[in-house]
């Protein structure tokens, strides 16, 4: 039976479920799932493969939940990490209520959407059909003419169940692409408390943080290279009060010996450059004063060595 929330009208009917972004690389999923949280849940970044793990963020409505759950852009893999990406993101789409298929405005059509278009025809061919609706991201990068042609594109490419443009940093429609996800939502109470925003670890979080700021203008080799892995996050012995002092230990891994030396830096100053940057997010996600601790290492090739992605978290 549904639960209608107090501050909902009366007979009001009250959906929940879950909506997966699944796109190629860089199509602006990360950034739509936290402009529709309103609040910052999944790294972005320009560089490819960004999302590593499945992020759940969570919209709290009066008349609905709407679960997100971002997903690794589906690609060609290339490696084992790759194939696993791949795995996981089939999996989620197997589970879900809506999906949402991300294309960029500012980019034409091509070979990997097409991909991902015949990927959501195969997985919805002899099951139960799960509603996909064609998002056009970055609609702001585009003009209305350069946009209504691509939305004619998108509308080629397959059968969907609705088309909505929209541009996350503008804002520009994100609410509408809310309300007609939440349509294709089952009735149902609450399946988070009210209130909560995402339902990642702080660990995974504090990880995901420091491999942002460490993707900031690196080459286009190294992100496809870089894992972090925190080793604990534990309040300062002494350290008394309200806001006691957190000692948190991150250990980034790369797979050579002259990436090491990118991350590092001249004199460690790109290290302490991460450091920096990572650490107001930290903050702000613990609530807490953190002393940052960054070690690198170098796992050779391990995004092709299974047993060094399992102790990665692959």
């Amino acid at each position: 039976m549904s639960r209608t929330p107090t501050d909902a009208p009366e007979g009001a009917v009250h959906r929940s479920g879950f909506a997966c972004f699944v796109g190629r690389p860089n199509a602006g999923k990360s950034t739509l799932t936290n402009a529709l949280v309103g609040q910052k849940v999944a790294i972005t970044s320009d560089r490819p493969q960004t999302t590593r793990h499945t992020i759940r963020g969570i919209v709290n409505r009066p008349d609905a939940q709407l679960i997100l759950v971002d997903t690794p852009g589906l690609h060609r893999p290339r490696t084992l990490l790759g194939e696993r990406l791949n795995d996981l993101v089939r999996d989620t789409l197997s589970e879900v209520d809506v999906i949402a298929f991300c294309l960029p405005a500012d980019q034409k059509v091509g070979p990997g959407d097409r991909y991902i278009a015949n990927q959501l025809a195969e997985l919805n061919r002899g099951r139960r059909g799960t509603p996909v609706i064609a998002v056009v991201t970055k609609a702001d990068l585009v003009t209305h003419e350069q946009l209504a042609l691509h939305l004619l594109s998108v509308d080629q490419l397959g059968e969907w169940a609705d088309i909505v443009p929209v541009s996350a940093k503008g804002g520009y429609q994100v609410g509408t692409l809310a309300d007609v996800l939440v349509k294709h939502l089952p009735e149902g109470g609450e399946l988070y408390p009210d209130g909560e925003l995402t339902d990642e670890p702080e660990a995974v979080m504090v990880a995901e943080l420091v491999r942002e700021a460490a993707l900031e203008g690196v080459r286009d080799e190294l992100p496809h290279s870089l894992a972090v892995v925190v080793d604990e996050i534990l309040p300062r012995e002494g350290s008394n009060g309200s806001n006691p002092l957190l000692d948190v230990r991150v250990n980034i891994f790369v797979e050579r010996d002259s990436q090491k030396a990118i991350i590092i830096g001249r004199g460690g100053s790109r290290l302490r450059h991460i450091g920096t940057e990572s650490r107001r997010g930290i903050e702000a996600l613990l609530g807490n004063r953190v002393y940052l601790d960054l070690h690198v290492k170098v796992a050779k090739d391990w995004q092709r060595d299974p047993k060094q992605m399992r102790r990665l978290g692959f």
